[in-house]
């Protein structure tokens, strides 16, 4: 044997602790983990974390929906444990592995899993195909396209995640890697967590008719810890100051002080707002009101400014540098045509021969000009000016 416990004998050592004694959760049953599987997460960790992942990866779908002009759906997800290697021998091969590095607000990163056919789908939907252009081996370029897809996803996901913790939290551009026989295919990032027992989230995705399948984010425990401990405190921090202002809010009404009468009058020991709303209303009594002194408000009539100061004050940024740029034109082109430029490659721009430039001075455009050679250099000759002002 190799040394280690059962669960029989666990539980004979634990004397009949319960579950909720020894903070260890019961088995779910998923992937096959049997019962004397050390549990990584309590069960209000778990939920927390599958809560977290449900509603960053919903804002992931958005900006995923954006990118490849179609709807795109995640179902709540799963929540379970599995180590790298398990994940890797079981899952339909070959695959991707995307590697996602925290810089900022959280430490560690997570690793999401997607199938071939998934990438390659979402690759030729982002340079403007139809999503059926998937024959032929993951290239490069398909895992550019995917690694750019993440970025913008978790990138999302990460916003999102700010403000559910409220810190920045920043990733770096995701590492995509093709994974087909041997661990050691992937980067050293993810082979350092292979042999660990990580926890997997697993969500279905699907995106119009072409894609309906299972997709994984697994992260250790220690990194989904710390996103719970994280939501934990704004969460507390939020009930405190909502409880807080409730007592401020309640706080007049009890200690309240009763202005002096000959008599009392229980209207008199009525909430302050009370007494705002009666202030409109014709006095019962008017002795039993204090008199109150009321004034037209009287406001500092200000001086209009002298044209005589506008030169004045203008010479005070005249030596502040403004970056004025020449437009020759522009053209629009889908990610494919841009993929295809090579030297020699003529791009056609919106602007005629002969027809003025754009002079644009930090981003504005101010006037219009004609292209002159002045010696070896490229000038502009101003031919009319857009707003003189």
């Amino acid at each position: 044997m190799d040394g280690m416990l059962s669960q029989e004998e666990i539980n004979a050592l634990l004397g009949g602790m319960t579950a909720t004694e020894s903070q260890t959760p019961a088995d779910d049953g998923n992937d096959g983990n049997s019962g004397d599987e050390l549990h990584l997460l309590t069960d209000v960790e778990k939920d927390a974390v599958g809560e977290i992942s449900n509603i960053s990866m919903g804002t992931a779908a958005t900006t995923l929906a954006t990118l490849v002009n179609d709807v795109v759906d995640i179902t709540t997800p799963k929540v379970s444990y599995a180590t790298l290697n398990e994940v890797a021998s079981s899952y339909e091969k070959p695959c991707v592995f995307i590697y996602i590095s925290y810089i900022e607000g959280l430490d560690g990163g997570n690793i999401l899993i997607l199938k071939e056919d998934d990438v390659k789908i979402i690759a030729d939907l982002m340079m403007g195909g139809d999503g059926t252009n998937i024959s032929g081996d993951i290239s490069d370029l398909h895992l550019s396209a995917i690694g750019e897809a993440m970025n913008q996803m978790m990138g999302s996901a990460s916003t999102s995640l700010s403000s559910m913790l409220n810190k920045k939290v920043d990733i770096t551009p995701p590492v995509a890697t093709r994974y087909d026989v041997n661990i050691d295919e992937l980067s050293d990032d993810m082979k350092s967590l292979s042999d660990d027992t990580l926890v997997k989230v697993s969500f279905k995705m699907k995106i119009g008719e072409l894609i309906n399948s299972e997709i994984m984010q697994m992260f250790p425990a220690s990194f989904a810890r710390e996103m719970y401990e994280g939501f934990k405190a704004v969460t507390e921090n939020a009930l405190t100051s909502e409880d807080s202002g409730q007592a401020e809010v309640a706080s007049p009404q009890v200690s309240a002080p009763q202005a002096p009468a000959p008599a009392p009058q229980p209207q008199m020991s009525a909430p302050q707002t009370n007494m705002m709303n009666n202030a409109y209303a014709q006095p019962m009594d008017a002795g039993l009101q204090q008199p109150m002194g009321v004034q037209p408000a009287q406001f500092q009539q200000f001086a209009q400014m002298s044209p005589i100061m506008g030169p004045e004050n203008i010479d005070l940024i005249m030596d502040v540098p403004l970056e004025v740029t020449v437009e020759l034109g522009r053209a629009s082109r889908s990610i494919k045509e841009i993929l295809d430029f090579s030297p020699g490659t003529i791009i056609e721009l919106n602007k005629l021969a002969g027809e003025p430039v754009d002079v644009l001075v930090n981003g504005k455009l101010i006037a219009k000009g004609e292209v002159v050679v002045i010696e070896e250099s490229f000038g502009i000759r101003v031919t009319e000016i857009l707003n003189k002002q």
